[in-house]
């Protein structure tokens, strides 16, 4: 015969029942969604740039002048697709490579005047739109909530201890 009091709500185990979709795979088409409704609104604007090439820019403006291999780190993309998107981006007139001051072999990613610019540009807040939109359902306290539970499961993932 069981002895213990039920426990509480919060101590009560989690269903057994099995999601209908993983945890992985829900980050997976939420990703894919909001890649899907920034090219969307980048397309409405005008704005001739893949989610890839927008992530890109976005970094070299928060980071300043860095390697393409300290570029390709932050956005997360292998060194040969780093390549041929910058060679996109240098074509498009966003950003130049310049040598290295002390290294000559290497290359420093920069932005130009034109790729400064497009932050200023109103149609460019297509990010902040799609985002938005995608958390339309969601209170405050909801979007604050889903925020704060990704960022912890990203540092958990991140902590190698």
């Amino acid at each position: 015969m069981n002895q213990h009091p039920p426990a509480s709500p919060a101590e009560k185990p989690l269903s057994t029942k099995a999601p209908a979709n993983s945890l992985g795979s829900l980050l997976a088409m939420v990703r894919s969604e909001l890649v899907r409704a920034i090219e969307a609104e980048f397309a409405s604007q005008n704005v001739d740039l893949s989610f890839t090439q927008y992530l890109i820019l976005k970094k070299s403006q928060e980071l300043g002048t860095v390697s393409a291999t300290e570029l390709a780190r932050a956005v997360e993309i292998d060194g040969g697709a780093m390549t041929r998107q910058l060679d996109h981006l240098e074509r498009k007139g966003y950003l130049r490579r310049t040598p290295h001051a002390q290294d000559r072999r290497a290359l420093r990613i920069e932005l130009t005047e034109a790729g400064h610019t497009i932050w200023r540009d109103p149609a460019f807040a297509c990010s902040n739109r799609a985002m938005a939109a995608a958390q339309r359902t969601l209170s405050a306290s909801e979007q604050a909530q889903l925020h704060d539970y990704l960022e912890r499961v990203l540092h958990t993932l991140r902590d190698k201890n």
